[in-house]
């Protein structure tokens, strides 16, 4: 599998519950970008719109010699998932209060995929929390080294 993009900012921002794997629909540009790595997921979501899901707002920059044929960067890709993981998505982000955001893109066998997460945002508590653990562990990792 070749990662193409990973959204770092999501596991500072929300607590991820659930992971699935989708694939995208794509044009021919859209999938040469994303070949050569022109992809940001910085502010985009998942919406549903009936029983179909959408990947909103990512980024991915026109292919430079596509000229003519090329794609609008941010627009609407559809996600293809099965109809089950679709109505099970959308029933917890109604019910529960959480989104579904992008975690990175990927390819396998050849196909362009996206890992999808159900995740609830949080706190600016919870935040300053993870900063101190990971300060507190980087620090008994220096520790441990100068001691050896």
């Amino acid at each position: 599998m070749k990662e193409v993009v990973f959204n770092r900012k999501a596991r500072f921002l929300y607590n991820l519950k659930e992971k699935f794997e989708a694939g995208l629909a794509l044009q021919g540009s859209e999938v040469k970008s994303l070949r050569s790595g022109r992809c940001h997921l910085k502010d985009a979501y998942i919406s549903f719109r009936g029983r179909e899901a959408f990947l909103q707002k990512a980024h991915i920059s026109p292919y430079g010699p596509a000229s003519v044929h090329n794609h609008e960067p941010e627009r609407l890709r559809k996600l293809l998932l099965n109809r089950k993981e679709i109505e099970r998505i959308q029933g917890l982000v109604q019910q529960k209060n959480m989104t579904c955001i992008p975690l990175r893109i990927y390819f396998k066998k050849g196909k362009a995929k996206m890992e999808i997460a159900l995740a609830i945002g949080k706190t600016q508590k919870d935040k300053r929390e993870d900063l101190k653990k990971r300060a507190d562990t980087r620090q008994i990792h220096r520790a441990l080294k100068r001691k050896r």
